[in-house]
């Protein structure tokens, strides 16, 4: 008897973006739930919108990534608490990426934060319902600050040729916006940042789109003036991802992981980050250091299926990890893998077995990701 494939029942608490309408006419094939939103995964097949993504330039419907916006005299004050990076040098006009934490240290989320003045800053957030931890930290500490979800719907154009696509769209000026910083334009008269950044190694820019009624106009006007450069809809492209170490909350980190753990240590100024919630527990965790950490992984053999859940990483017999994110990559010609390792096996070149559905794979931890 066959298998039926899963299907998603779409109903108002999964919520439809301003693009869907472009993307469902762009043939998408399939999502997941981010945010409580559908974001698309694959259009022609994975590997095809892969290497797609490496040649030219692709549309992305990223408008899960919602905002979580701080607005007041507060809002400077209740950013610094929520991260241990020291937000004191940041200016308006930049992004940052920074982990979230709570009073533990674990992972909350890894936003990028998008600071608009002293008083407006947005949150741009991975996978989980940050709002809810900074209201109550808002609320609980009696802030002058407005925390609230603003009708803002990121689109993200990625690829080697997403900077000739931008200045045909917004003008010749957006070739000037360096990395983690934005500027405003305009479209169709209406204010929008744009900011170069995106999650991929391809290059790009992320538009915050400020009104759902501007979603399918830019949409078609980006595929308008693109039809030369080969534009397409993609997606984030989980080889590409894997490749360039672009870690996914909820795949692989989660409120159980330290930065530290996740390697992302150089996003902690913690003894600078005053007033930081978990700044007290990540002093002891910067003083000891971790005892496991991300990396990369080589599994050998041939193409093996997705990885929904952990994957026994072990020595000998004995557990010393777990790969939680893998795929096929044609590039580099072998199973590429994202996994958490302890500190007795996490230097490069250490032989380690993968338990995979496939059966146990011999495989080798990599000096760096392939990107």
């Amino acid at each position: 008897m066959a298998l039926m494939k899963p299907s998603i029942s779409l109903s108002r608490r999964l919520r439809r973006t301003p693009f869907s309408d472009g993307v469902e006419a762009a043939g998408v094939k399939g999502y997941t739930v981010y945010n409580h939103m559908l974001l698309p995964t694959v259009f022609e097949s994975v590997e095809a919108d892969y290497h797609h993504l490496k040649r030219h330039v692709q549309v992305w419907d990223v408008a899960c990534e919602r905002q979580v916006e701080l607005r007041g005299p507060d809002a400077g004050r209740l950013m610094q608490m929520l991260t241990p990076r020291d937000l004191r040098g940041m200016t308006a006009g930049q992004c940052y990426y920074m982990p979230i934490v709570d009073e533990t240290g674990g992972m909350l989320n890894d936003p990028v934060a998008v600071k608009l003045a002293e008083d407006r800053w947005w949150i741009s957030i991975a996978d989980s319902d940050l709002l809810y931890w900074v209201k109550g930290i808002a609320n609980g500490w009696r802030l002058d600050v407005l925390v609230d979800e603003p009708d803002i719907s990121p689109l993200a154009v990625q690829g080697p040729k997403a900077e000739d696509l931008m200045a045909r769209v917004f003008g010749e000026t957006v070739r000037a916006i360096r990395f983690f910083r934005f500027g405003v334009y305009q479209f169709e008269g209406r204010d929008l940042v744009v900011a170069r950044s995106g999650y991929s190694k391809q290059g790009g820019f992320e538009i915050y789109v400020e009104g759902s009624d501007l979603g399918m106009p830019l949409w078609t006007r980006l595929f308008e003036e693109g039809a030369d450069l080969e534009v397409r809809a993609g997606c984030p492209n989980l080889i590409e991802r894997i490749e360039s170490g672009l870690l996914s909350y909820g795949n692989d980190m989660t409120d159980d992981n330290t930065p530290h753990e996740c390697g992302l240590g150089r996003f902690c100024n913690t003894h600078t980050a005053i007033g930081c919630i978990g700044r007290d527990a990540l002093l002891r965790v910067a003083k000891e250091g971790p005892v496991q950490q991300i990396r990369p992984i080589a599994i050998d053999g041939d193409p093996l299926p997705p990885c929904d859940r952990y994957w026994p990483v072990l020595a000998h017999g004995r557990r010393v990890g777990r790969v939680s994110s893998a795929a096929w990559s044609p590039d580099a010609q072998s199973n590429v893998a994202i996994g958490m390792v302890l500190m007795t096996h996490w230097d490069p070149g250490t032989q380690v077995e993968i338990e995979t559905p496939d059966g146990m794979r011999a495989a080798t931890v990599q000096d760096g990701f392939w990107n």
